[in-house]
């Protein structure tokens, strides 16, 4: 596997070594032993998948307690993935990274503990699934507005474009009334 920087502290993209015939593909997603050598977590704790279509956007949303860092990827579709850095003591807070993730590519990235995550769909639909490490934990779940005037996300909207969002997205506080983290 290949492992990339990004502009963000600790996030990494990962390129999965991809073996493909006339009959498909085959890829490791996850391998211990690979992610210790190249620094990566080890410790995963759940798995989720979810599923949504053309124009839905999920996020900005985060654990001010129990924060989990996610592996995610597509297996169906494509999306432009978003990670915000609300780790107050790290160089790069309140700064954004997007990338596209789709079953084409392959690519994983890896959004650590402190950070809000976020994804629209640019597909019909789209599978998404990520490890997270740790537990899901609804009483500290907070969310960012994906529209923030401070943040200026580029999620890749013409004008027109209205992404679907849920109340809880909808109702997401602005980023400099958000609660962030201060020590990890």
């Amino acid at each position: 596997m290949n492992v990339l920087d990004t502009p963000l502290q600790d996030a990494k993209i990962i390129e999965p070594k991809v073996f493909g015939d006339d009959r498909g593909f085959f890829m490791e997603t996850w391998n211990r032993a690979a992610f210790a050598q190249a620094g990566l977590p080890t410790d995963f704790v759940q798995d989720n998948h979810s599923r949504s279509g053309r124009g839905i956007l999920r996020g900005l949303h985060y654990q001010i307690e129990h924060p989990q860092g996610k592996l995610v990827r597509v297996t169906r579709g494509s999306v432009l993935d978003v990670a915000v850095d609300l780790r107050r003591s790290s160089p790069t807070f309140g700064q954004w990274f997007a990338v596209e993730l789709n079953d084409t590519n392959h690519r994983m990235f890896w959004v650590p503990p402190g950070f809000a995550h976020g994804f629209y769909v640019q597909s019909e639909v789209a599978d998404f699934v990520y490890k997270c490490t740790d537990i899901y934990a609804p009483a500290h779940e907070r969310c960012i507005r994906y529209d923030d005037p401070t943040l200026k996300i580029d999620w890749g909207l013409s004008p027109d474009d209205t992404p679907t969002l849920s109340a809880k997205d909808a109702e997401g506080a602005w980023f400099n009334d958000a609660d962030v983290y201060e020590d990890l």
